[in-house]
């Protein structure tokens, strides 16, 4: 079995942050797995990157943007035609308090 990096309590903890009922087999089937990653994780270490420039994405692309061109919208009838939630000429939704 790979390394043990996080234990059974930290698995419990994690699942209650985030919702979770687990079962006995899913807790241990959990930590196996999440300490497998770790343990992987824990391999990148090794690798020598001294000469690595930092990066946060890796395409070297600049500013993607589009020049904001006008063109004309669906009719009204149309696109009220698309959808069967409507009234008076406008979309119908519920009400959010």
């Amino acid at each position: 079995m790979a390394e043990r990096i996080i234990d059974k309590k930290e698995v419990e903890y994690v699942a209650g942050l985030a919702k979770l009922e687990l079962n006995e087999e899913q807790k241990s089937l959990f930590l196996k797995q999440l300490n497998d990653i770790l343990t992987y994780f824990k391999k990148l270490n090794e690798l020598d990157t001294e000469l690595v420039e930092p990066t946060s994405h890796i395409l070297h692309s600049a500013n993607a943007f589009h020049e904001d061109v006008i063109k004309p919208s669906l009719p009204q009838e149309v696109v009220m035609n698309l959808t069967q939630h409507k009234k008076n000429g406008y979309f119908k939704v519920p009400k959010i308090l």
